[in-house]
């Protein structure tokens, strides 16, 4: 295709530097706009930067946004409806499809309305309103922080007890320590089965027929246990329209087209024998899914997103076997210290034992005279990913390619993708979700 203008916004965190690097290395023009102080080193070296994206939107051919957090007030989809109202061309969302991620309750209506089943929930703003309901409903519940701490990572709870005993002494202890921030917050009964997100590209009209299926690994250490994370590592294939589509997304198919939303979204739901249960949304680009999801493109990136972006039903082409990829991060992630990254991370060099970089994505890095180096303040440098015909494949690709990777204090999870040949597949297999051709 035509060199076209892409104009990458982060309005609260740098997410989005790869999809911008690979876009630019495509050779498109690519200007890169970093709202946040802390994270603007990110990037340097790798694309091209702006320090006003305002008076960039006139050149741009597509504007993106990588979050829907600008501040209390506003947020990207704010934005991007304003940019699309004046006949800008834009990746991003809508106020309403922001809130789907800022108010579960909100999200939870939206998908009852559409007939979609939903996991018994309950909105809370009082702490002792809340334990006295566990107490008088004793259950296992997941507690979900709303607003501006839900993305306090560690804040969320699943609970163990049978009583709710677990959950209610959190709370007791959320509101000794959270109470002046934590102004409202979810109780969700909590559900077993296989944990999966349902992911489609949308065009402000319809849904990319390309469906993607992705395992989130939240948890910092193998075996999913320790402190929760943003995401530690992703497992994931591409199908069709099959049932686990068509039950939760494919239903909010004409709502998403009122709204013209366009650009990823997923729900994460979990899904057992008796039926598919949401549990919440990410309505813009996931981390670090959007480099996997590069990573499997056949098409072009650049064309692909101009394409989303205008409208043009786009045909997108991806890889058909399976692929995982896997956070490479340093102290002291997932926690904020100062003092501890200064010590240990700040400006780490990334030594490559090969000349290769296949399925190395960057996330918070810049490049300084060819050496690749961490960026930022969170101690996420890089993300690596690995492709093959089975599961199995692709971890034996990843984690050859991280074997050939040397930072000072890096570490990562090294069981991404286990779970699927561990039951997970066979089991959505079993239970008729996944169609005839996983």
């Amino acid at each position: 295709m035509d060199s076209k203008h892409f104009l990458f916004v982060s309005a609260d965190a740098a997410l989005i530097t790869d999809l911008a690097w690979q876009v630019h290395r495509e050779g498109h023009d690519v200007k890169y706009y970093i709202e946040a102080e802390s994270d603007d080193e990110i990037g340097d070296g790798f694309v091209p930067k702006t320090d006003d994206w305002e008076a960039e939107v006139d050149w741009a051919d597509v504007v993106v946004f990588d979050d829907i957090w600008v501040g209390d007030d506003i947020g990207t989809g704010t934005l991007a409806r304003e940019l699309r109202e004046q006949g800008t061309a834009v990746v991003g969302g809508t106020p309403n499809t922001d809130r789907l991620e800022e108010d579960r309750g909100y999200a939870m209506d939206v998908l009852e309305d559409h007939g979609v089943n939903t996991i018994e929930h309950h909105i809370f703003e009082d702490f002792d309103e809340a334990i006295g309901y566990v107490q008088e409903h004793p259950a296992p519940y997941v507690i979900k922080p709303l607003g501006e701490v839900q993305n306090v990572k560690r804040l969320l709870y699943v609970g163990n007890e049978d009583d709710g005993s677990d959950v209610v002494e959190v709370l007791k202890a959320y509101k000794k320590a959270w109470g002046h921030r934590m102004k409202g917050f979810q109780l969700q009964r909590k559900v077993e089965g296989v944990e999966v997100a349902v992911c489609g590209f949308f065009d402000g009209d319809s849904f990319v027929d390309q469906v993607n299926f992705n395992f989130e690994h939240k948890k910092l250490f193998p075996g999913n246990i320790g402190p929760s994370t943003g995401e530690m590592g992703t497992a994931m294939f591409w199908a069709g329209r099959n049932r686990l589509f068509e039950e939760t997304l494919g239903r909010l198919e004409g709502w998403l087209a009122d709204e013209g939303y366009v650009g990823s979204i997923d729900v994460n739901c979990i899904v057992n024998e008796t039926g598919i249960y949401p549990l919440e949304f990410t309505p813009r680009f996931g981390y670090p899914t959007i480099a996997l999801q590069e990573e499997s493109f056949r098409s072009n990136t650049g064309q692909f997103f101009f394409d989303l972006a205008h409208g043009n039903d786009p045909d997108l082409d991806v890889h058909r076997g399976y692929q995982i990829s896997v956070r490479v991060v340093l102290p002291p992630f997932p926690f904020d210290d100062e003092q501890t990254y200064d010590e240990n991370s700040r400006n780490a060099a990334v030594v490559f034992e090969t000349e290769s970089r296949e399925g190395v994505h960057i996330e918070d890095a810049k490049r300084v005279d060819g050496q690749w180096r961490a960026a930022g303040e969170s101690g996420m440098p890089i993300v690596v990913t690995g492709m093959g015909e089975t599961m199995q494949e692709a971890r034996e690709q990843c984690y050859g390619r991280i074997g050939d990777i040397v930072m000072p204090n890096m570490y990562y999870r090294d069981d991404i993708g286990e779970r699927w040949s561990q039951g997970e597949g066979d089991r959505l297999q079993a239970w008729g979700y996944l169609g005839p051709n996983v």
